[in-house]
């Protein structure tokens, strides 16, 4: 279907259009008005017509200011800068622009800031480990140190811990995609709770881990790898922030629902940070055993794909507990 032209499309000022909108529908009344009684004086004529266009020009000057701020506001985010806002006071349609527009730059904003904090974190976390790698090899290959089982060692650490953070940024992207697809069946928990734990003690620096399974055999309906990521996350999340020799305490109930806990000896959370370490790149007041601060992110992630709650809980200690549907729906 062909739209029908706008006669005023090709004004390019708003005012100028509403300058002539005001001209012409006098034109129209005094048009109706002299065919009833008859002409009226040039003087009159020319009067009413200059009132007319100098009333519209100082009115729409306030009524076009916003949207001439936005256009200053689009100009200024095409260089880099979202700090400026539009003055949103009316409440016609131009201001409900205008507060759209704020809302929208703000978004913009807070998306480039998380973009800048995302290439930053990811620089500083792919540089330690690389770092770490080179000195081993260039250690080895200039004959300060010999390739025996310790070196390779710290060299399979740092490749580990690369790899770790590879499969991390892969999640972060499939989170941002929108992926939620999920390969549910029923399985007996503990063997992937007792699993999980040999693969975290590994580099674990002799914390002792405590599994407790309620009832035992206890049957789940999940995604099997997504939960062992989840307390994977968990496990070496309270691992890295609890006590070097500590005891990290993992326990689930299963009955209508899976209730996993997984607790430390640790300081613990604040209660104003609570919500903040389920965000990206957040660390907390905990941030000296290291990690990416996505672990959490992912965790959360996990949980709310199968529907699922997860959140930091009173201690003693740290103590996060995860809730999930335990049986097919």
């Amino acid at each position: 279907m062909e739209l029908l032209p706008r006669p005023l499309d090709p004004v390019r000022s708003i005012k100028l259009k509403l300058c002539i909108l005001l001209l012409a529908a006098f034109a129209a009344g005094f048009a109706f008005f002299w065919y009833q009684i008859g002409w009226l004086p040039p003087t009159t004529t020319i009067g009413t017509m200059a009132i007319v266009v100098v009333t519209s020009q100082v009115l729409a000057h306030g009524m076009t200011r916003p949207l001439r701020e936005m256009t200053a506001a689009v100009r200024a985010m095409r260089d880099g800068d979202y700090s400026r806002r539009v003055r949103a006071t009316a409440r016609d349609e131009v201001g409900e622009l205008a507060s759209a527009f704020n809302r929208m730059a703000a978004d913009i904003g807070a998306a480039d800031r998380q973009r800048r904090e995302l290439i930053a974190n990811v620089s500083h976390e792919l540089r330690t480990p690389i770092t770490a790698l080179q000195n081993v090899l260039e250690n080895v290959v200039d004959g300060v140190a010999q390739p025996d089982a310790a070196t390779m060692r710290t060299a399979l650490a740092q490749t580990e811990r690369l790899g770790r953070l590879v499969a991390e940024l892969l999640d972060l992207s499939r989170i941002d995609a929108g992926a939620h697809r999920l390969d549910k069946a029923e399985f007996p928990l503990e063997p992937l709770l007792t699993d999980v734990v040999a693969e975290v003690s590994v580099a674990a620096r002799g914390v002792r881990f405590a599994v407790d399974v309620s009832p035992p055999g206890a049957v789940v309906y999940a995604d099997e790898a997504r939960l062992a990521q989840v307390v994977a996350n968990l496990l070496d999340n309270a691992a890295r922030h609890g006590p070097a020799g500590g005891e990290v305490r993992i326990t689930a109930a299963v009955g209508r629902e899976l209730v996993l806990e997984v607790a430390d000896d640790g300081p613990g959370i604040a209660p104003q940070d609570r919500e903040r370490v389920f965000e990206r790149f957040t660390r907390g007041e905990r941030a000296g055993g290291g990690g990416t601060g996505l672990g959490l992110n992912i965790a959360r992630w996990v949980v709310d794909l199968h529907g699922g709650t997860i959140a930091v809980v009173d201690g003693p200690g740290c103590r996060i507990r995860a809730t999930l549907p335990a049986a097919a729906t």
